[in-house]
């Protein structure tokens, strides 16, 4: 079992679009929306690499890659996770069309859902990283 408690089989994550607190809180166009996200990332990531490597810039810069990795790897694990981390800072969830949202209700439900968000930004940075330092050590 992982940090983020779901496991691979995934009955944890909802298919009804249901909310639960620190598990679940976006539904099926919020979904395709973090996944286009982590798409977007992974394409910049690349092409900010291929530059870099082509203009000659010092192996110094590919750290910058960092940003559009940690952005891929944000919004890949929003998508396979079903949670939204900006919606768990908020407080809200969203299983309608992508623009609306609603108030969790409960303190503990919000404190367990900002838990949950930590742990997904702690994911993709260290993820970000990872990514900068391969890209820094590459001998090109």
């Amino acid at each position: 079992m992982t940090a983020f408690a779901v496991p691979s089989s995934s009955p944890a994550r909802s298919e009804a679009g249901e909310y639960r607190p620190g598990v679940c809180n976006i539904g099926p166009a919020e979904i395709s929306r973090r996944r286009r996200t982590g798409h977007t990332g992974v394409i910049a990531t690349v092409v900010l690499l291929a530059v870099l490597i082509a203009v000659h810039a010092p192996a110094i810069t590919r750290l910058l890659l960092f940003l559009p990795a940690a952005g891929a790897a944000a919004g890949y694990l929003q998508a396979w996770l079903r949670f939204c981390a900006g919606f768990g800072w908020l407080g809200v969830l969203n299983f309608d069309e992508v623009g609306t949202t609603e108030r969790v209700g409960s303190s503990e439900d919000r404190a367990r859902d900002r838990a949950m968000a930590f742990r997904i930004g702690l994911a993709s940075a260290a993820i970000g990283v990872a990514v900068a330092i391969a890209a820094f050590v590459l001998p090109a």
